[in-house]
């Protein structure tokens, strides 16, 4: 599991890249903010297949599968079990290392949890 703290004005698809990195995979599943010819190159170029629906905009949309994008809701949930620690939802921490030190410490207790 990896998260990368980045700031809240940042597009998400800044750090796609970083986080796939370095794992092995069969599909990568992301939402709208993650559709990017460049990203999807990537994932393609590694012989995966990318499930990530085409945004509104784009001219040519692109295929995916609406089946195994349903199971995304697993990482939804993720999040919304993370937040409920205060400290979490309410980002305390003025340092991003330490608010990030709890994010994976509550990673940690929500997986032998729920999981």
């Amino acid at each position: 599991m990896r998260f990368i703290l980045i700031e809240g004005h940042r597009n998400d698809i800044t750090q796609a890249s970083a986080l796939i990195e370095g794992y092995s995979y069969e599909y990568v599943i992301g939402d709208k903010a993650y559709d990017s010819d460049a990203f999807i190159a990537q994932i393609t170029s590694r012989d995966a297949i990318a499930v990530i629906p085409p945004r509104k905009g784009r001219t040519e949309p692109r295929a995916y599968d609406e089946t195994l994008y349903k199971r995304r809701n697993l990482i939804e949930r993720f999040f919304g079990w993370l937040k409920q620690y205060r400290r979490v939802a309410t980002r305390y921490d003025k340092l991003g290392v330490r608010y990030l030190g709890f994010v994976y410490f509550a990673a940690i207790l929500v997986t032998n949890h729920k999981m």
